[in-house]
Parts: structure tokens; C-alpha cells; sequence
């Protein structure tokens, strides 16, 4: 029996797939089995259509194409390109397909197309080394090609595909191609864009709110703003993500991986992913999941990037506390009766919030409405294990004639670059920010007068141990960016400086 090799994607990572056929005699008959999805069962249509299309005639026979292993569900319509082929070569015994892996979607007309799952069921695939060749249509191939390792043909139509197997001509793979981006090389190469669609160049004064954006950007840590409406919160948020540290291309593909499984065109530009979901969002659209299969979520979605909470007294309560565990542990595990699956979500958080309901609690303009009772009944919203997850809090005024001193994203992201550096070279896997336990007692050293101020911060701000270590990772981060090889006594300071009250 001939079997040729597809994929199909489970939640976030693929399995191999062997599509497999029969011909007994009997009434004639096509039939798809093997657990398969509705996308699947429709191919039979675009499959006859295009094999009639192209001059091929339906032997007599009983068809059955078998998807396998059958206890896998299978759905996506890049199986139509393999089904084709199956029939097509019914009748020639000695056809063998070697270790192509063959993905496309079939027009009507027999034109191959690109699929939105082809991408991660690749690059998926490739991370488990279960693939060398893969044969798809040039827009397909011009996505994957960005995946190091894998040889790639290219067949646009069914009539080109018949042939590529049958023509006993010199088959010529298709070249992989490299990013056309700025780079720095340490242990490998790390990319990243100098084009600021949104500068810090355009936020007035609000000095204390940068320098915590430019420290929450090379250390990846979590930011926390309180102040007025128009103070600055948001606009200081969404350029976090122009000056954060360069990407390595497993960093960026998987990115582009994520996008494809959120269904959006696939980007592969050094820009880490931006998310900024609204507080009326439901529980399953910020975590993942859903009753039958545990589909992507928004802290998965801002893996590597930026999750953006704006109004964050005004998140659920369920949702915030739900955030703790993604927030400590980098991770998230999703379980549904037929499907778990395990996210990373090693995103910097950055939330902004009002000091009170109305807002006007800490404005020099407006007076505040609100009474004690409401400000108090507010601020309870966030708990303190949640506040306790977030590294720097920053409170802004709203007077504009405050400081006129103007940075840009460009300066920013030059320092970020220095920073990011330093870690690298220390020999660090994660950022400042994404730092476990046992890596803070081996970067994070304080000498004798350090240990005793910290000590002392202990006391006097009621610090618990996630608490302390925060400090300390906050404390590197500054350290770096005023290039201390230690971290000094003022560094310490400034990072206390950031907790909370």
C-alpha cells in the first residue's frame, strides 16, 4: 500500500499524519475515514472536481482514503493536495513518495493553494525534527522557507504535482531564505527593527514613566501605571513594544506561528506581538479554551511580547486572579474533556489604571467627586498576590509643564540593545525579569551595605520573598543600564523606589 505523508495541527503542535487508499470492487464510492473534520469531508468535492478538471477519470471502484492514526481528529483542508495523489496513482504499485510531506489546498480548477495552518504544522514538525522535504504551492513555500533545515519543492497546480513524481527530471528545491533585518551576533544572530511608528518623542514630561518603560523593556518586567486621564498611560504602553530587546529567528517564527493560529497573515518582522484586549473580555479569549478543543488565548497570543491590561480595576476579578499564575510561572495549562495543552507565556505585562473612579484623585485641574469609600471599594478590586506579581509601580501627574526633557524611542532602544547584550554575555537564557530563583543568587549579588538596605526595606515595606526577588531582578536591570557590574547601592534604591507603598 502507498502512504504519503501530511500533518495535522493539535492545539499548538502537529502530528504525522499517513494518508492511505484503497480500490475494491464494489459500487463506486469516495470515502474519507479517519476521524476527520467537516474541512476534510468537503475535499472530496474539490478533489473530484479538480481530477476531472485536469482530464482524469474515476476508476469504477470503491474508494477509501484513511487518514492515520485514526485516534487523532484531524481537520484543515491542506489534505487535498495527498487525497489527489492517491487516486491519481491508483493503478501504479511501484509509486513511492519517499519522505515528502505534502500539504496544499485543491481549487476547483486544480490550482494548489496556501492554507493559514500549513506554517505551524511545519514549523511544528521541524522542532520535532519529523520532517525533510515538503512539497507545496510558492506562497506556501515562500513562508516556510524561513524555517532552517528543510528542503522545500514547489508545485502550483495538480498537472505540476502528477509530474514532479512521474517526470524522471532533476527536481531543484527551493532556496531558504534569510531576514532582511538589522542584526547583532552573540551566541546567534538576534534581529531587530529601527522603524518607530510610535515614539516616545511624542510623550510630554512623565520622566519617572519612561525610565520604568525603558527598565519593564530590557528586563522584561512587569509595569503597573497610575494616574489621571490624558496623563500619558496608554501612549507610554504601546510604544513599550518598539524598543524592546532583538529577537532570535526561533523568537520570530514562533511568533509568526502564532499569528497563523489566530488566523492573521503571517509577519515575520523583529517587532515583538502587541496585545491589548478590552475588560469586557471574557475569561476563555484572554486564558484559551472553548468546549470542544482549547484554542489559542491572548496571554499565548502575547508570548515573548506585550499584554496591554488598560482600565484594570475594570478586568474581571476572576480574569485577575486567573492572570497570577501565567504571570509567576511563565506558563499556562488549559484543560478541556478532549483536549490539554500547555502555553508559554513568558509576555511583560504592562496595566494602567485611574487612582480613583472618576479619575481626578491625583489630577492638579479637576477635583475629586469620589468618596473614601469608593476609592477604598476601587483599589480592592486588585488583590495583593495579584499586585505582588508586578515589579514596577509608577504614579503620574498630569501637569505637562512638569518637564519639557523629550527622549526618543531610538535612544530607548540603543540602551534596551546594551542591556540585552550584558545579559547574553553573562550567560543568562532569560531576560532580568523572566529570572528563576536559582539564577537571581547567581546574577543578582549585593555586597554587605546593599544586604543591609535591603534588609531594612524588609521591614519597613513588609516585602514578601517574590517580593524581595523582584527587587532584586529590577535592581540588575538598572544596574545594567548604568553599567554596574554589581548591583550598587544606588540601583537598589532606585528599584525600591518602584514598589509599591
Amino acid at each position: 500500500m502507498k502512504i504519503i505523508k501530511s500533518a495535522s495541527l493539535e492545539t499548538i503542535d502537529a502530528s504525522d499524519i499517513n494518508v492511505e487508499a484503497t480500490f475494491t470492487k464494489g459500487l463506486p464510492s469516495f470515502t474519507i475515514v479517519g476521524l476527520i473534520s467537516t474541512s476534510i469531508q468537503e475535499s472530496k468535492d474539490r478533489v473530484k472536481s479538480a481530477l476531472l478538471t485536469n482530464g482524469f477519470k474515476f476508476p469504477p471502484l470503491k474508494i477509501t482514503v484513511n487518514l492515520a492514526p485514526s485516534e487523532i481528529k484531524k481537520r484543515g483542508s491542506h489534505f487535498d493536495l495527498a487525497i489527489a495523489l492517491q487516486i491519481c496513482f491508483y493503478d501504479k504499485k511501484e509509486m513511492l513518495f519517499n519522505d515528502y510531506h505534502i500539504f496544499g489546498e485543491l481549487g476547483l480548477d486544480g490550482v494548489i493553494k496556501d492554507t493559514k495552518s500549513i506554517f505551524p504544522i511545519v514549523l511544528s514538525l521541524s522542532k520535532q525534527k519529523l520532517i525533510k522535504k515538503v512539497l507545496v504551492c510558492t506562497k506556501s513555500a515562500e513562508k516556510i522557507s524561513k524555517i532552517p533545515g528543510i528542503e522545500i519543492y514547489i508545485v502550483d497546480n495538480l498537472e505540476q504535482a502528477i509530474d514532479f513524481f512521474t517526470l524522471d527530471t532533476k527536481k531543484e528545491s527551493y532556496k531558504n531564505t534569510n531576514l532582511e533585518f538589522k542584526s547583532i551576533s552573540l551566541d546567534e544572530k538576534y534581529y531587530y527593527c529601527d522603524d518607530y511608528e510610535l515614539d516616545f518623542a511624542d510623550v510630554i514630561g512623565q520622566d519617572m514613566a519612561k525610565f520604568a518603560a525603558l527598565v519593564s523593556a530590557a528586563g522584561s518586567h512587569n509595569l503597573l501605571m497610575e494616574g489621571s486621564p490624558g496623563c500619558g498611560k496608554s501612549m507610554i504602553a504601546k510604544r513599550i513594544r518598539y524598543i524592546m530587546p532583538p529577537m532570535k529567528l526561533e523568537e520570530i517564527l514562533e511568533k509568526a506561528k502564532l499569528l497563523a493560529l489566530d488566523y492573521k497573515e503571517v509577519d515575520f518582522t523583529p517587532l515583538r506581538s502587541f496585545r491589548s484586549p478590552h475588560n469586557s473580555s471574557t475569561k476563555s479569549s484572554i486564558f484559551g479554551g472553548g468546549s470542544q478543543n482549547a484554542k489559542i488565548g491572548e496571554v499565548a497570543l502575547s508570548n515573548s511580547g506585550v499584554l496591554f491590561f488598560d482600565e484594570l480595576p475594570h478586568f474581571s476579578k476572576s480574569i485577575l486572579e486567573a492572570l497570577r499564575e501565567p504571570l509567576e510561572d511563565n506558563k499556562i495549562l488549559i484543560s478541556r474533556v478532549n483536549t490539554k495543552v500547555e502555553y508559554e507565556t513568558k509576555f511583560t505585562f504592562v496595566s494602567a489604571m485611574n487612582p480613583c473612579p472618576c479619575g481626578n484623585l491625583l489630577s492638579s485641574i479637576k477635583e475629586c467627586r469620589c468618596s473614601d469609600l469608593e476609592i477604598q471599594r476601587y483599589k480592592n478590586r486588585l488583590s495583593e498576590p495579584f499586585l505582588d506579581r508586578i515589579d514596577l509601580f509608577v504614579t503620574m501627574n498630569d501637569n505637562l509643564n512638569d518637564n519639557k526633557n523629550t527622549v526618543t524611542s531610538k535612544e530607548l532602544h540603543k540602551s534596551v540593545i546594551k542591556v540585552f547584550e550584558k545579559q547574553i554575555l553573562r550567560g543568562q537564557k532569560n531576560l532580568n525579569g523572566k529570572l528563576s530563583d536559582k539564577d537571581i543568587k547567581k546574577y543578582c549579588i549585593l555586597d554587605n551595605e546593599c544586604n543591609d538596605i535591603l534588609e531594612k526595606a524588609i521591614l519597613n515595606f513588609q516585602l514578601s520573598y517574590r517580593s524581595i526577588n523582584k527587587v532584586l531582578k529590577v535592581a540588575r536591570t538598572i544596574a545594567d543600564l548604568n553599567d554596574h557590574e554589581k548591583i550598587q547601592k544606588s540601583d537598589l534604591l532606585k528599584s525600591l523606589n518602584f514598589r509599591k507603598r
